[in-house]
């Protein structure tokens, strides 16, 4: 019998979580992103109109693309990341994941499962936990923190449908 895992490309299944570390590459992973893939637009710490100009850019690439998006802190134009009406919700304990299912999140980011450089110093989840916290709600569920195209070919058994980086996914 073929492997059929041995085919998957799991770029498919990612998501990028933008941030301004990766500014320079931004476009270019984007770019990278196979159709299907996602993008949770974050980018808070600039000026409302420098927030708003830089989603407009990543949106019309997004779109052009065939990418999934949704933005954080309440961009007209693009389903909420996080909310009381979320399309996409962070999943960091118990508290967040009975809100992600309250807000009728499709999509379920549950982090840190490894250790990431955007939280230094942040216990991970590990699997096990990680694993906990995505049981029981009826959306995707995506792991974030310290992710890698090889660690959700090993997480996907567990149940994960996708993953999101930063670093994991910056092209260059």
């Amino acid at each position: 019998m073929a492997n059929l895992n041995r085919n998957i490309d799991p770029r498919r299944h990612a998501w990028l979580m933008t941030d301004p570390r990766i500014d320079d590459a931004l476009f270019a992973t984007l770019r990278a992103l196979p159709p299907g893939a996602g993008v949770v637009f974050r980018h808070y710490g600039l000026s409302r109109g420098e927030r708003h100009r830089l989603f407009l850019r990543v949106r019309r690439l997004a779109q052009a693309r065939g990418l999934r998006i949704t933005a954080g802190g309440g961009l007209p134009g693009a389903p909420a990341h996080g909310g009381p009406c979320a399309a996409t919700h962070p999943v960091h304990d118990r508290r967040q994941a009975v809100a992600a299912r309250r807000a009728g999140a499709t999509w379920l980011f549950v982090s840190p499962v490894h250790a990431t450089r955007s939280h230094p110093g942040a216990t991970p989840l590990g699997v096990r936990r990680a694993v906990a916290l995505a049981q029981g709600g009826s959306g995707q569920r995506v792991a974030l923190g310290g992710m890698t195209a090889a660690h959700w070919l090993r997480l996907r058994q567990y149940g994960f449908d996708g993953w999101a980086a930063i670093d994991g996914l910056t092209a260059g």
